[in-house]
């Protein structure tokens, strides 16, 4: 029985003996419990306190006298703390025994949560004409690690990648080709995605300010690909998918995947928009306004602010407006007008990428539409994505519609020279129009080539394929980890020398002690027998290992009802700072008897175990050598 059951239990029968006392219901806790507060606590006696009258000893020893601890064999008493806790200490040998079985499982710490309905989680989202650099991967990772938690806790999660085919970004690129001398091929040996975003969406939004006809040029194309026959909207449909194509191989690397791809021309052509619009002006949710600054728009009304425009006098529809239809189709509100056709099956996780398309096609229908929607966005639209989300509890009460914001990243001084750019000793702030920003898949090439080096250097007896591999999978979960393990509210300094430090809350860190079990058990020329008793652990340190395994469910509970990786990311630094400290003061191998050997081998894979499937929430894979 895992913690989080018996946190539950006990939650229970704590709220069994307030209605059989007669008292108020009142919001008490239950939680894992500081050192020498027991295994468990509850607060339940200071809550109630002031309307009994009583301390919050008295109430507490009340409490204490009508648990029966009989009812739960993971439970060996009950106490009431003189500060006013009520604190359960758990059966050690019973608690050791189920949790040290229970983690050999595939779906250890797996809560259920989400009933197998329908989620849908957005991330990526990065417009076509450019590649990804290091602030997108944090829009990457955040989504992915957030759908894989949702997963775990059995929701059936739907990953979508939203590509705005048809907006001004693209625009730039394909005036840049056809009207700002630009060749339609990159120079041998770059990504054209670089190439695209480096040269030509640099160089041609550089060139408005002086060549007003090619400023133009870009109004003109802009309303061609309103056209979905139009040269320019196929000429476009060429160049995004050629850039995605490259932004998806660095997404990839980083080990996440989606189901669909909905390209906004899709939308734009399938008249959702259209049909949205008229739902809004016959439920009465958009005003036309006759006069005033906003006469002849079509303006959506917001309590206690301005009125938004979503349709202009000249009936162009506003950037709020693109974003509405795409919301509803999400949730469900509108007639999917959509085919689907493959888009790749080349995905890490063998899992087939479908993308939306008016064409006929051969495939089955499919639904990606759900109840309930988080979309992953920066925080610079926190104020647009307020106004979907309250639009779309108006279409659709009792649905769920959120918006995951994030600060932005940047790099420090020391990272951005380390990759060639000028800093003055200030941090750089990323911007894709003016070219500053550390491409994504160079900041990878860099930190593997680095961990090569330095695994090499420690593996004498490895060959470069297998070296390679550690420097990608330690690459990766670097990163992963530093975008993950700030709060979401936090503007994030990379550094390439802090994160892989192998003392402190790195990756590295975590990564090395999964290498330090599994070291143990190679040693070991045994495989653990679990078909025993655990009384034999009872050190300090074995305890608070065996803890600190059983509570991954409670944050994975925690970590999905908050849709935070961050949770997640903490529990495994906990968990590996925790078996450092066992593996320093016990002895494994050398333990005294045999018996005493196979229980902390048990232990070690235990932990290494669930420390694996906690990073592999996060996307990070456990390296077994480094």
């Amino acid at each position: 029985m895992a913690f989080l059951s018996i946190l539950n239990q006990v939650k229970q029968h704590i709220s069994k003996i307030i209605e059989e006392k007669g008292y108020d219901k009142v919001n008490f806790v239950v939680e894992s419990s500081k050192s020498g507060f027991g295994d468990i606590t509850c607060n339940i006696a200071f809550l109630l306190a002031k309307t009994l009258k009583k301390t919050p000893q008295q109430i507490a020893e009340e409490f204490v006298s009508a648990y029966d601890t009989r009812s739960d064999d993971q439970l060996d008493r009950v106490e009431a703390h003189q500060s006013g806790y009520i604190n359960f200490f758990l059966n050690t040998n019973s608690f050791n025994g189920s949790i040290l079985s229970e983690s050999q499982e595939k779906n250890y710490g797996s809560v259920d949560i989400g009933s197998n309905s329908k989620l849908i989680v957005e991330h990526t989202s990065v417009n076509p004409n450019k590649a990804l650099h290091i602030g997108h991967l944090r829009n990457v990772v955040i989504g992915d690690a957030v759908s894989r938690i949702l997963s775990k806790v059995n929701y059936d999660v739907q990953v979508l990648n939203y590509v705005d085919d048809s907006g001004l970004q693209v625009a730039d690129i394909i005036t840049g080709f056809k009207f700002g001398g630009f060749s339609e091929s990159p120079p041998s040996g770059e990504k054209f995605a670089n190439y695209c975003g480096d040269t030509v969406y640099v160089k041609t939004t550089a060139k408005y300010e002086t060549d007003k006809e090619l400023e133009s040029k870009r109004r003109e194309v802009l309303k061609e690909l309103e056209d979905p026959m139009s040269k320019t909207a196929k000429f476009g449909k060429t160049i995004t998918r050629k850039v995605l194509i490259d932004q998806l191989d660095t997404v990839w690397k980083l080990s996440a995947s989606y189901n669909c791809l909905n390209f906004e021309s899709q939308i734009l052509y399938s008249k959702l928009w259209e049909k949205i619009f008229e739902q809004m002006k016959s439920e009465n949710l958009v005003r036309f306004e006759e006069q005033g600054d906003n006469a002849g728009c079509w303006v959506l009304p917001i309590e206690n602010e301005d009125d938004k425009i979503l349709v202009r006098s000249n009936g162009v529809a506003t950037y709020v407006a693109k974003d509405i239809p795409y919301a509803a189709w999400k949730l469900g509100i509108l007639n999917d007008p959509f085919n689907y056709t493959v888009f790749s099956d080349e995905q890490i996780d063998g899992k087939l990428l479908w993308e939306t398309t008016l064409e006929e096609t051969q495939s089955e229908k499919k639904s990606f539409a759900a109840n309930a929607v988080i979309t992953v966005i920066d925080n610079r639209q926190t104020n647009l994505q307020k106004i979907v989300t309250n639009l779309m509890s108006k279409f659709k009460p009792g649905s769920s519609y959120v918006h995951l914001g994030y600060e932005a990243v940047t790099l420090s001084s020391e990272t951005a020279k380390l990759l060639g750019n000028k800093t003055d000793g200030k941090d750089v702030q990323m911007s894709g129009r003016k070219g500053l920003y550390i491409n994504a898949d160079e900041m990878i090439q860099k930190l593997e080539k680095r961990i090569f080096l330095e695994s090499k250097e420690r593996n004498d007896d490895l060959d470069d394929e297998s070296l390679k591999k550690i420097a990608h999978n330690v690459a990766i979960g670097t990163i992963r980890y530093e975008l993950i393990k700030p709060d979401l509210d936090k503007i994030i300094t990379f550094d390439i020398n802090t994160s892989l430090k192998l003392e402190g809350d790195t990756c590295s860190y975590i990564q090395y002690s999964c290498v330090r079990a599994g070291r143990i058990l190679e040693k070991s020329s045994k495989q653990p027998e679990f078909d025993v008793q655990f009384d034999q652990l009872n050190s300090e340190y074995e305890i608070n290992l065996i803890k600190q395994i059983a509570l991954f469910d409670v944050f994975v509970n925690d970590a999905a009802k908050n849709y935070s990786p961050k949770v997640i990311a903490r529990y495994c630094y906990d968990l590996a700072v925790t078996f450092s400290s066992f593996y320093e003061h016990v002895k494994v191998l050398k333990a005294e008897t045999p018996e005493l050997i196979n229980a902390r081998l048990c232990l070690v894979l235990s932990f290494k175990l669930t420390l694996e499937k906690a990073l592999d929430l996060l996307g990070i894979i456990a390296p077994q050598r480094m």
